[in-house]
Formats: structure tokens, sequence, C-alpha cells
């Protein structure tokens, strides 16, 4: 039972070596390692901030991602817009171009046809009143032999003439 029942110079001997080492260690490595657990704390804290500023500014940048994302989008969409508007008022300017260019070929083409219709109208009575003239002229020199025949055929044109 010896090792059960404590020797007193067996106590007083780690009783002083641990005053011993306590005051060693509280002279020379406690303040060091107090030191040591001051640095470290601080590393630890200025990490937290470090990595807490980190991470807002993550956020300030997904955000600002997020909005350039939006921007470019809107920008797309836009663009896209104008360029179906462009396009819409380019072909119907192009229908509107052609549809008044065809008038303006129909237009020419009815008056061409007008005036050639006139021309061949005035042709065709000036060889139709030439005919005439001829016709007339061979009838009355049959007809208009005596003076009398003469006589009756200028009344009855005269009768038949409205003088308006």
């Amino acid at each position: 039972m010896g090792l059960l029942t404590p020797d007193p110079g067996l106590i007083f001997w780690t009783t002083t070596s641990f005053l011993i080492l306590m005051f060693l260690l509280r002279r020379y490595a406690w303040k060091p390692i107090l030191r040591a657990l001051k640095v470290r704390e601080e590393y630890i804290e200025f990490s937290l901030k470090d990595a807490a500023q980190a991470k807002d500014e993550v956020l300030k940048l997904s955000e600002t991602r997020r909005q350039m994302i939006e921007t470019t989008r809107l920008e797309r969409e836009k663009m896209m817009r104008e360029t179906r508007e462009t396009r819409e008022e380019i072909i119907n300017e192009a229908k509107a171009s052609a549809t008044r260019e065809a008038e303006k070929i129909i237009q020419q083409s009815r008056e061409l046809i007008e005036r050639e219709r006139q021309e061949s109208l005035s042709e065709i009575r000036q060889q139709i009143s030439l005919i005439s003239l001829e016709i007339a002229e061979k009838i009355l020199k049959q007809e208009l032999v005596s003076e009398e025949r003469q006589q009756s055929v200028i009344r009855e044109y005269l009768d038949h003439v409205n003088f308006n």
C-alpha cells in the first residue's frame, strides 16, 4: 500500500518542483504564451473581419454582376425591338415605294393609252373625213349635174343642219 499513502518528502518535493516550475513558467514563458495567444486572437479577429469584408465584397460583386446582366438583357431587348421596328419601317417604306411606283407606272400607261387612243381617233376621223369628202365629191359629181338638183341638195342639207 505504499503507493496509496503519500510520503511527506514526496509531497514536499512534488510541491516544490511544481511551484518552481510555475514560477519559471510565469516568469519566462507565461508572457510570451499570452502574447502569442493575443497575436493569434488578433489574427483570428482580423481574419474574421477580412472574411466578412470579402463576403460583403462578393455579395456586392454578385449584385453588380446581376445588375449588369439585367442591364445587358434590357439593352439587348431594346436593340432587338429597335431592329424589328427598323425592319418593319424599311419593309413598309419599300411597300409604299413599290405601290407609288406601280401607281405611277399605271398612270403613265393610262395616259399613254389615252394619248394613243386620241391620236388613233384623230387619225381615223381624218381618214373618215377624207374618205367622206371623196365619196361626197363623187356623188355630187354624179348627182349634181343639173342646177336644179344642186339647189335641192343644198336646201335639204340646210334643213337638216342644226344652228346652235
